[in-house]
């Protein structure tokens, strides 16, 4: 019976059955609903700025710090992250000007992350998004293209379509059926929306509550949420702590439904299916770059602070998210 549990344990990390087999009989992990963008086990952050390389995951069913998970196939900072339902993905970013797409497994321990794919062009200060239900991860911002890429084959990207304009330090939110784009670098309040269902052009559908870019973004099954950035320019007067909400179902204006635990700017997002959370970035003085891990509850508007609920290995900003 050991020796079966065993072998179950290492099919794991072979995607082939996961079908066949229920990680959470073994690991104790659920599955995320085929469906579902939000995580139910783990957020993770890749990339950044001083730490490169390294990946890291904190749990979202109990507080607590980050552990050091694995290394990027490529060490780079202002990357975007993308999630299937078995695989992080990395993609873009500095420096220069990156096309690279990197992918990690989340029910099995690995070493270094797997190139597996180039986007359209190098591309940096990026957002990610993606469709479970399609099976495919997409990149805005570095331009104005809209990238996609399939989950379920590894390959290169292909166009799926254009923003507005030319976005660069935005980030990104993801409903069932659409992908966003909000804040942008000279600072806007801008919110884009563009389908998973085909291929086609952005659109503007709300603005954020205040002008901002170099944020970090989380999404509910209902709502997206941009939290913190830059205001008014570099430097500590320009950081924010705001934490914006939208809707999914109606396109309409953001609304402020908190703070985060200190402002900061260049942090990760991460989403359990019940909170969001704000992972690294930077703070102000004599703070500077940040190992903090913020979370805020998406069943209310809580109109407070955001609760800081552990730290990561090493503190980084400019990094991406992913969760499972």
């Amino acid at each position: 019976m050991a020796n079966t549990l065993l072998n179950a344990v290492k099919d794991l990390r072979n995607d082939s059955l996961r079908d066949l087999v229920s990680a959470s009989a073994f690991t104790g992990e659920t599955p995320p609903p085929e469906s579902s963008f939000p995580g139910s086990n783990y957020g993770y952050i890749s990339g950044g700025k001083i730490y490169p390389d390294a990946i890291e995951r904190f749990s979202f069913t109990s507080d607590g710090n980050a552990t050091d998970v694995g290394d990027l196939f490529e060490g780079r900072y202002y990357c975007s992250g993308q999630s299937s339902s078995t695989h992080g993905y990395t993609s873009a970013g500095e420096p220069g000007a990156k096309n690279t797409i990197d992918k990690f497994p989340f029910t099995s321990g690995f070493t270094t992350a797997t190139d597996v794919g180039n986007l359209t062009g190098g591309r940096n200060k990026v957002a990610g998004q993606s469709s479970i239900p399609n099976g495919y991860g997409y990149n805005t911002g570095g331009g104005n293209v809209i990238d996609k890429f399939s989950f379920s084959s590894d390959g290169d990207a292909t166009v799926a379509g254009y923003t507005l304009t030319t976005r660069s330090n935005v980030t990104g939110q993801s409903s069932a059926t659409h992908g966003y784009t909000s804040a942008n670098s000279p600072i806007t309040t801008d919110i884009d929306k563009f389908p998973f269902s085909s291929d086609d052009d952005a659109t503007d559908v709300g603005d954020l509550t205040l002008a901002r870019s170099n944020t970090s973004g989380q999404s509910s099954a209902t709502h997206g949420y941009t939290s913190g950035g830059y205001t008014t320019g570099p430097g500590d007067a320009g950081r924010d702590d705001t934490i914006d909400k939208f809707s999914f179902s109606t396109d309409a204006n953001a609304t402020d439904i908190g703070q985060l635990s200190a402002s900061r700017n260049g942090s990760a997002g991460q989403s359990s299916t019940t909170h969001g959370y704000t992972s690294g970035g930077y703070e102000p003085a004599p703070v500077g770059k940040t190992s903090h891990i913020d979370k805020f509850p998406f069943a209310s508007d809580f109109s407070g602070t955001a609760t800081d609920v552990g730290d990561l290995v090493t503190g980084r900003y400019w990094a991406a998210g992913q969760q499972y």
